[in-house]
């Protein structure tokens, strides 16, 4: 009998183990996790835990801490909600419809399931915190206060009166501490939650300490009849001084079947409910309530309204009205039967229970205020408490606190969509004041809003996130305007303190205007109303008067001030009014310049408070003068401040008067004057006479004035002031006084001679009294000076002048145009002379006339009355134009018609003078239109139209029209062409072509022009150049070929510098000349803005296809767009090449050829190929487009990667491009030329002149004397030193001949890059194909399996209930499994077993690794035991052999282990370059022969599949058919092959190619399909490895080849379905015997036995009638040592040509570049502190546990099996390279010196292949080693996080079940041994660990045994 004994808590043995304390790491690196990011909340904190939900807050009320809880989560937080502990609580193993249990058996359909908590309290008293978490039926645990990772209490086996909160998410749980003498009490109220809830009651009382915590056993609880019936939904708990209060929703008995809000009360020190009483609540008109809040004698209440209930209504309920409405309800059902005064019924006993309401003594209720057993309960009240709804919000609210504050209720109302709102409760109306988003949006607030104990923060909890929010944000508000606007009730402006502030915080705000309150009667911020005066003069000090409506009262002994500006001056207060002294002068700012005044702020201050302020101004009268000069009297009177105008002294002056003696001019301020004002001023109104004054001719001037009165008394002195060009000229005047005020002022005659440029001068005159003081100008006073011989260069422009201007043509002397006075009177000439003709344009005319003809010359008429009738042109006449006649100097007239061909001067006859004629002819002339170029164009126009024919220069305004629009004339006109620029047409269409020449029109009728589609581009490629510019862009579309000059365009935003030295500002249309051809456009041009365009012409292959370059550019631009310009037509290249943008990469960089400069000659020896590096190589070009020059010949590039271009020179030394010197190797990549210096050519030795039969001679001779050398050798030295003397040779042969075959090496190494380049293009569309990890971790814990050999077995019929059974039980063994115990007791047990096989122990580990996957941290603590337990097990042997080979358990669980934990490495870093190596391995072999019958190939690593015969063989390259799909066409796939390559060799190749993208197992079997051959239409050949054809000769059958069918190259060839099971024969090798090992024998009954062979045969050695094929392996040492150089040649080819990827794949393995495995950290540092535990200190002891733990164990399994990382087929050819790889790893792993043995496995060969590199190798193993052990070491909880993060990420580990299945049928071969050695042990009999064991059998195997 097996009997129950103490037990670990079930929570903590079925979860993850509780932090108790953190560490300070770990404190830290929470804190780093859950650091609240920053917010935009002013003072707002926040704090968030990732991927966790939040459900419930609490407040410690001394100490202000944070408790939040969360799904599996309880977190501790400061006020500033900074995280100060956490403990874990969940998943835990549970059902909701199981009671707890210790036992998983217990509830078989028990399952990982979050724990969400559903309750949290705080107990003060007892300084805990009480936890309610919904698993294990509401079970609740108390921790303590100060840390709530410390556990306080937690029911190991709780009874059903323990089960506490609702164990349903979403079920609301409300409690309350209720703190009595002695004790503290916990009141719970829940609703209906689970099928086990039914006996729980709605509302209980339960203890919170004693021996049964949590129970209710003795207290009260809530009884209810039917729950059924009572559902009741709570939404609050809350508690004042005498009881506690319950606010919920519910429905009632049967007979009232709709919800109802209630809220229910209790008597805190009743233990037993009997004051239970409760009443409806009724929001008038809303919904049921949401949310609630206790406040200060108020009830708050938030009920859904509106339809559906999205919106909310806030009600308020007072307590006094609340408690009468209980009482009367509570006084009924003690003393009236619940019947009210009308008898209907007013209260009742609810609940279903047995009790009703009474009849006792009418003092009861006062008697027994908490009730008695005799009193009715628990009693409900009919009558609904009623209130009116205060607000309405637009969303539900599903959260509800208050706070009372200086007389004011403020709500604060969170609603579901993450929203908080602050409210002002005044008398019955409520109003939001603010709103904020605190949530993200859609994320509810909590119904646990909490106040701190200030009242200053609150606590808003949403899922994801807690706030501290401010109450009230009064210092945000920077000024008293800020601080009222915001109407936050909190809030005031604080005047005496001058900032927003809570009304406790401001000092005096009891006292009358100290606290401004925006909820105040007519509250604003204290101004100044008025301010007298508003301005003041700057000279002298004032006195300010300020009126300050509501100023505060101060004390006796405080005072306010006033600061104007920086000056401050004491203020005295009478009533609103405040007065204050100006500052002086001195203390007054300057005026700012141009600026008569300064404007100063004037604050009233209190201390350094600003109370109110206002601006006030200091005007400077002087100043104004100054500024208007022209007219400084009316200026200073006129001005807003109060200046008068002195007119004797000319100042402007402030204050009431000027000087004693002188007249004032008043200020137009002043209003009881006369003289006031501009108008008062004495000043000059205008000239008195004519304004125009002739130069050279003396002249008077005379100008009006007024109010010249002002200076009587004064000497009668007055200046005239002209300001002639450059000089100022004073005129002496005289007045003459006029009737009134007013005057004439004459200036002395004068003559006037300036410098004059223009026909008339304005010059500014004003007068002076005295020499100084300037009379104002009423207005802008001129006269105008005029020059008659300005402006009238001939007698008609003279006498066509104005006669006002008086001016005549004189004759005397010089003829020029004079004024009248000036011309002697005889000189006068009054008749002009004739007309003179300077040129006529145009020359040429149509016969139709109409033509606009322009004469220039002079005296060409006065007036056009006067050339009107006098023109005429080749004697006809020409009509002149009014409009475009010019006096005198020109005539345009619109020409008759005449006759083609007439011709004639032009002539202008003007009255009785001779008439003028022209010396030039104009011609009448007939154009003629004879064709158009191109015919036709684009719809969107911009075709460049040229038309010909003859005569077309005729006339001067040519235009023409296309279909009717004008079509632009781009100049100039040519005698035989005219070209336009076609505008857009709205339709395609021909239309006509139209030229007119004046009024003569012309049409091309012959040839229209024809308008077509737009041109459309749907494909350009490739979309990236270099800066240089240059890359054939090919762009596809539709009608291409009616662009006549597409456009590659590109604009840039340049530099300055850029735009200096690559761009001209050019006009993008340049000016054409006739007969040349059209110039093409420069490369970058200047546009507007900063943009640099760069352009070039496109080539017009056909109507599909564009042939464009891409534009250099300057290097510094930045690409603004990319754009096709065909014609009008503009496309952006993303458009074009379906939304790929243009990129432009910086220039190549190549380095020179010589590593001695560019200057110096390389040397090249003939057949090397050249290697070249740079950088940035492939970003702006393909290999295709580079053109490598070695002097006048080509160097074909064979690769260009990123860094490197190789080419092939040419075999012998080319000439140079120039003719002399050496020839020069110049790359060209676009438009970008890179010179990289001189090639010199080395001589190849000369051919030996020794005779060919002397050296065939000399060759046997000495082959003969090697031979007895060799001989002598064999017989009389050692073996050991004639085997060093062989190595020695040897690898002096490899050395050599390594050096030889070098260009063999590049050349195909080129090849194979430019394979790899292909094969990474292709990779980046599928990807590399990495297995799944469920397939990897099957083929990595259980290698050699086709499959996994873990699969599920069918169940048969009526098995259902027995394999639930046996689940059961497995679920059992899983939970066993978690006990280390018991782990580490099996294992150790199974290992003491000699039965038990070392392959045994191998699968057992994968299935412990299997079934442990979800638990990597407990099964590496497993293997770090077991490793510390192996260690000691070899330290007394020879530590050396520690994990050497796979011989125990925890050696393979170290292998699946280092599986798990790289196969994120292996997919991110490694697995790219040991994928590539795979695929140039598959390439290279493929490239060759491989014999289908031996397995050997012609390229080959491995010395052992070295096909050694020479096999004539030609590539061949078929076309396959592949398709159709659907809706696919067929196309055709070029598959590369040999024609020495059987029909199954092509298959598996073609497949290869075919489906090169896709993984080996989703592509069709070689074995399903057959090869066709289809030549023609009919043509169908199936091709077979073996039939009717084949060959056979002495028992060999030779299998067929694509050679044998004489199938040639280019051949179309078809994949198809196999019809029949063909004879492949590597089918049928596949299934008789392994390649290589013999050769297959076909039984035959007539023939006997027939040998099958493909390339060569196997040496054939008769043993009787039947041929033997031997073996091939046993012919391998006979000629191990004759190695050929031919063969050795094909190895190191094959060798250097892989080096590249061999080396990157050791590099991708060895680096600590990238970021170091952690598991790999952790297991070093695991080694190391082993060794130092055991006190080893011999590092190549250390060095081998590494190597064997990691390198031996991990990587060179990967390396030689790359099946087990990607879905490839990996062929035997392929796997024996990878092998000689593989143990040159293994080689480059070990301390000791490279040895080689004769004989050794893996042969001699191919371990001296890599002899030269190893050393290489082993210096990167030792620095790998070194730089892991200098990096910092991986802690317990980063590897216990990467191991979780790694149970999360696979945790679809495959076959757990089937796992456990197959371990406990090994458990069960030795079940007996596991049970004496779990029985044996002292702790596995408390753990009862062969009980459970036995538990397990008895579910698994079905058994009924006595447990």
């Amino acid at each position: 009998m097996c009997h129950a004994t103490h037990e670990t808590p079930l929570l903590h043995h079925f979860m993850a183990p509780v932090m108790a304390r953190w560490p300070p790491f770990g404190l830290c690196l929470l804190l780093l996790l859950l650091s609240p990011p920053p917010l935009p909340l002013t003072g707002a904190h926040r704090f968030s835990a990732p991927n966790t939900t939040l459900n419930h807050l609490a407040l410690a009320p001394g100490r202000g801490t944070l408790y939040v809880g969360a799904v599996n989560r309880l977190f501790q937080l400061s006020p500033e909600l900074q995280l100060e502990a956490m403990a874990v609580t969940g998943p835990v193993i549970d059902s909701p419809d199981c009671v707890p249990f210790r036992d998983p058996a217990e509830c078989p359909q028990a399952q990982l399931t979050d724990n969400a908590n559903q309750l949290l309290l705080v107990s003060s008293r007892a300084q805990e915190l009480v936890a309610c978490g919904q698993v294990r039926q509401g079970v609740c645990e108390t921790r303590r206060l100060g840390d709530v990772a410390e556990l306080l209490y937690q029911a190991e086996d709780p009874g059903d009166g323990q089960f506490v909160a609702a164990n349903t998410p979403g079920v609301a749980t409300v409690g309350l501490v209720v703190p009595l003498p002695g004790q503290d009490l916990l009141l719970v109220a829940r609703g209906l939650a689970g099928k086990l809830s039914a006996g729980v009651p709605p509302l209980a009382i339960r203890q919170l300490a004693g021996p049964q915590p949590f129970s209710s056993e003795g207290l009260g609880r809530l009884v209810v009849g039917d729950f059924s019936d009572y559902n009741n939904s709570y939404v609050g708990a809350f508690a004042d001084a005498r009881s506690a209060y319950f606010v919920f929703r519910r429905r009632g008995a049967r007979a009232q079947a709709e919800y109802r809000s209630y809220v229910a009360r209790v008597c805190l020190g009743d233990t037993n409910l009997y004051s239970y009483v409760e009443v409806p609540l009724d929001c008038q008109g809303q919904g049921l309530i949401q949310a609630a809040f206790l406040a200060p004698g108020t009830l708050l209440g938030a009920f859904a309204a509106g339809p559906g209930g999205t919106q909310a209504a806030l009600c308020t309920f007072p307590m006094a009205e609340l408690g009468a409405s209980m009482e009367q309800a509570r006084r009924l059902c003690y003393t009236a039967g619940g019947r009210g005064p009308s008898g209907a019924e007013e209260a009742t006993v609810e609940y279903g229970v047995t009790s009703r309401c009474v009849t006792l003594p009418l003092d009861s209720p006062e008697s027994y205020p908490c009730g008695d057993e005799h009193t009715p309960s628990p009693i409900a009240g009919r009558q609904p408490l009623e209130a009116q709804p205060l607000l309405k919000l637009g969303q539900p609210v599903s959260a509800v606190a208050a706070l009372q504050a200086d007389g004011h209720m403020i709500a604060f109302l969170g609603d579901t969509q993450g929203q908080l709102h602050k409210v002002f409760l005044h008398g019955s109306q409520g109003q939001v004041y603010h709103s904020q988003q605190v949530g993200p949006p859609g994320s509810a607030i909590s119904p646990d809003l909490l106040l701190d104990s200030s009242d200053s923060h609150l606590y808003v909890l949403t899922a994801h996130q807690v706030d501290r929010i401010p109450v009230a944000a009064c210092p945000q508000f920077p000024d008293c305007a800020s601080c009222l606007q915001a109407q936050d009730p909190l809030c005031g402006w604080c005047v005496l303190q001058g900032r927003c502030t809570r009304k406790g915080q401001c000092r005096r705000a009891g006292q009358p205007n100290q606290w401004l309150w925006s909820y105040e009667e007519d509250s604003h911020c204290l101004h100044i109303q008025s301010l007298l005066p508003s301005h003041h003069p700057r000279q002298e000090q004032g006195q300010v008067t300020l009126s300050v409506p509501r100023l505060p009262m101060l004390d006796a002994d405080e005072y306010f001030h006033c600061a104007f500006g920086d000056y401050d001056s004491l203020a005295h207060v009478e009533g609103l009014y405040v007065a204050c002294v100006t500052p002086p002068q001195d203390q007054v700012p300057l005026n700012p310049p141009g600026t008569e005044h300064v404007t100063v702020p004037l604050a009233l201050m209190f201390e350094d408070v600003a109370v109110a302020a206002t601006n006030f101004s200091f005007y400077d009268c002087s100043a104004i003068q100054a500024l208007e000069a022209a007219a400084p009297c009316r200026a200073c009177v006129g001005s807003i401040w109060r200046c008068h105008w002195c007119p004797q002294s000319s100042h402007c002056v402030y204050g009431e008067h000027c000087p004693e003696g002188e007249r004032t001019v008043y200020s137009t301020q002043e209003v009881d004057v006369q003289v006031r004002g501009p108008g008062a001023c004495p000043q000059v109104e205008g000239l008195a006479g004519p304004h125009l004054v002739p130069v050279g001719w003396e002249s008077h001037l005379a100008l009006r004035v007024r109010n010249l009165q002002h200076f009587r008394g004064l000497p009668a002195s007055f200046h005239c002031w002209l300001e002639l060009p450059g000089e100022l000229r004073g005129l002496p005047a005289t007045l003459e006084e006029t009737a009134g005020d007013s005057g004439l002022i004459h200036c002395q005659a004068h003559q006037f001679y300036p410098s004059m440029s223009q026909r008339e001068l304005p010059v500014p005159i004003y007068v002076t009294q005295g020499e100084a003081q300037r009379l104002d100008n009423a207005q802008a006073l001129y006269v105008i000076l005029y020059d008659c011989a300005m402006g009238h260069p001939d007698c008609s422009h003279c006498q066509a002048a104005n006669r006002s201007l008086g001016c005549l043509w004189c004759a005397d002397g010089q003829p020029a145009c004079r004024y009248g006075p000036l011309c002697p009177p005889g000189a006068v000439e009054l008749l002009c002379p004739a007309p003179s003709i300077d040129a006529v344009e145009p020359l040429t005319g149509p016969p139709e006339g109409g033509l606009a003809l322009t004469i220039l010359g002079s005296n060409l008429g006065r007036a056009f009355a006067d050339v009107q009738y006098a023109v005429s042109v080749a004697s006809r006449p020409c009509s002149p134009e009014p409009s475009l006649y010019r006096t005198s100097a020109r005539i345009v007239c619109v020409t008759s018609p005449a006759p083609n061909g007439t011709t004639g001067p032009v002539q202008v006859a003007i009255k009785s003078q001779p008439p003028g004629i022209s010396s030039q002819h104009f011609t009448y002339q007939d154009p003629v239109l004879l064709s158009l170029s191109p015919r036709w164009g684009p719809q969107a126009g911009g075709t460049q139209l040229t038309i010909r024919g003859q005569h077309l220069q005729t006339g001067g305004n040519t235009s023409a029209f296309v279909g009717g629009q004008p079509c632009p004339i781009l100049e100039p006109v040519c005698p035989e062409a005219i070209v336009c620029r076609t505008r857009p047409q709205a339709v395609p269409g021909e239309a006509a072509v139209l030229v007119v020449f004046g009024h003569a029109q012309r049409t091309l009728l012959a040839s229209p022009f024809r308008y077509t589609a737009n041109p459309r581009l749907v494909a350009a490629e490739p979309s990236a150049s270099f800066r240089g510019g240059g890359r054939l862009i090919r762009v596809r579309g539709t009608g291409l070929d009616v662009v006549q000059r597409p456009l590659l365009s590109v604009w840039l935003e340049a530099d300055t510098e850029a735009q200096a030295s690559r761009a001209q500002p050019q006009d993008p249309e340049p000016r054409r000349s006739c007969g040349a051809p059209a110039a093409d456009p420069q490369a970058c041009i200047q546009l507007g803005g900063g943009l640099l365009q760069c352009s070039t012409v496109c080539s017009v292959n056909s109507s599909s296809l564009l042939l464009c370059w891409s534009p250099a550019v300057p290097d510094r631009a930045r690409l603004q767009r990319v754009f096709f310009t065909l014609d009008n037509v503009q496309v952006d290249f993303a458009s074009a090449s379906g939304g790929q943008d243009f990129l432009y990469q910086p220039n190549p960089r190549l380095a020179p050829l010589s590593h001695e400069g560019p200057a110096r000659p390389y040397r090249l020896k003939p057949g090397h190929i050249l290697d070249v590096e740079g950088e940035g190589l492939n970003l702006g070009i393909s290999k295709e487009e580079v053109r490598v020059h070695i002097g006048r010949s080509e160097c074909l590039v064979k690769t260009l990667t990123r860094t490197h271009l190789y080419c092939e020179p040419p075999a012998h030394a080319p000439q140079p491009a120039d003719g002399s010197g050496l020839p020069q190797f110049v790359v060209q990549m676009g438009n970008v030329r890179l010179a990289l210096g001189p090639v010199q050519y080395e001589a190849e030795p000369p051919l030996s002149a020794f005779p060919v039969e002397a050296q065939a001679g000399l060759g046997m001779g000495a082959a003969v004397l090697i031979a007895a050398v060799l001989l002598l050798t064999l017989m009389y030295r050692h073996k050991s030193k004639q085997a060093l003397r062989d190595y020695q040779k040897v690898l002096l042969q490899l050395e050599s001949l390594e050096t030889g075959v070098g260009d063999q090496c590049r050349k195909e190494f080129t090849d194979l890059m430019t394979e790899m380049t292909d094969l990474s293009s292709d990779l980046e569309a599928s990807g590399i194909p990495f297995l799944d990890y469920r397939t990897y971790a099957e083929r990595a814990f259980f290698p050699g399996h086709g499959g996994c050999p873990l699969q599920p077995k069918p169940e048969g019929p009526g098995e259902d209930g027995r394999c639930t059974t046996v689940h059961q039980g497995l679920t059992q063994l899983s939970n066993l499994l978690n006990s280390k115990l018991f782990l580490l007791t099996l294992i150790h047990t199974l290992e003491e077993q000699p039965s038990f096989s070392q392959r045994d122990r191998c699968h057992v580990a994968s299935l412990l690794s299997l079934a442990l996957h979800g638990k990597l941290e407990y099964l590496t603590d497993i293997m770090r035991t077991l490793l510390g337990d192996l260690a000691a097990h070899y330290v007394h042997r020879n530590p050396k052999l520690m994990l050497r080979r796979t011989e125990t358990m925890v050696e393979k669980l170290l292998t699946n282990w280092l599986s798990i934990c790289l196969y994120a490495f292996l997919r991110e870093v490694a697995g790219e370059p040991l994928y590539m190596l795979f695929r140039a391995i598959q390439y290279q072999v493929d490239k060759g022969p491989v014999d289908a019958v031996t397995g050997k190939a012609k390229r080959t690593l491995n010395d052992s599949r070295l096909l050694r015969e020479d096999v004539e063989f030609q590539p061949l390259t078929l076309m396959v058919l592949v398709g159709p799909g659907a809706g696919s066409e067929v196309q055709r796939v070029p598959a590369r092959v040999l024609d020495t390559d059987t029909i199954t060799q092509v298959k598996e190749k073609v497949l290869d190619q075919v489906y090169k993208g896709t993984p080996f197992s989703q592509r069709p079997s070689v074995h399903a399909l057959d090869l066709e051959w289809r030549s023609g239409l009919a043509g169908h050949l199936t091709l077979s490895d073996e039939d009717l054809t084949s060959v056979t000769q002495n028992h060999w059958k030779r299998l067929n080849t694509l050679q044998h069918y004489k199938v040639p190259d280019g051949a179309t060839v078809g994949l198809v379905p196999q019809l029949h099971s063909g004879s492949s024969i590597s089918q049928s090798l596949a299934q008789r015997c392994p390649l290589g090992d013999n050769i297959p024998t076909l039984e035959d009954g007539e023939e006997g036995g027939v040998c099958l062979w493909h390339l060569v045969k196997a040496t054939e050695e008769p043993e009787g009638a039947k041929v033997r094929c031997s073996s091939l392996r046993e012919r391998e040492p006979a000629r191990a040592k004759a190695i050929p150089e031919i063969y050795l040649t094909r190895l190191l080819s094959m060798k250097g040509t892989l080096q590249k990827f061999v080396d990157d794949t050791f590099q991708a393995i060895l680096s600590v570049n990238r970021p170091i495995p952690i598991a790999v950290k952790y297991l070093f540092d695991l080694l190391d502190e082993l060794a130092e535990k055991h006190g080893i200190e011999d590092p190549g002891t250390l060095h081998i546990w590494k190597t064997n733990s990691l390198l031996l164990r991990f990587w060179v399994n990967a390396l030689k099996n790359p099946q087990l990382i990607f879905d490839v087929r990996v062929s035997d050819n392929v796997d024996a390279i990878l092998a000689v790889i593989a143990q040159t790893f293994i080689d480059s792993c070990t301390t000791l010196e490279h040895k080689v043995v004769w004989g050794k496995p893996g042969g001699l060969l191919n371990k001296l292949l890599y002899a030269r590199e190893i050393p290489r190798y082993k210096q990167m193993v030792e620095r790998y080693y070194a730089d892991i052990r200098q990096s910092s070491p991986a802690s317990y909880q980063e590897m216990n996080s990467a191991l979780a993060e790694l149970s999360g990420s696979y945790t679809s580990a495959p076959h757990c079940l089937e796992a456990l299945q197959e371990l406990y049928n090994h458990i069960h071969r030795y079940y007996d041994q596991i049970i004496s050695a779990l029985e044996e042990d002292p702790v596995g009999q408390k753990l009862q660990l062969a009980c459970r064991l036995q538990q397990v059998a008895a579910l698994v195997e079905n058994k009924v045994t006595d447990l």
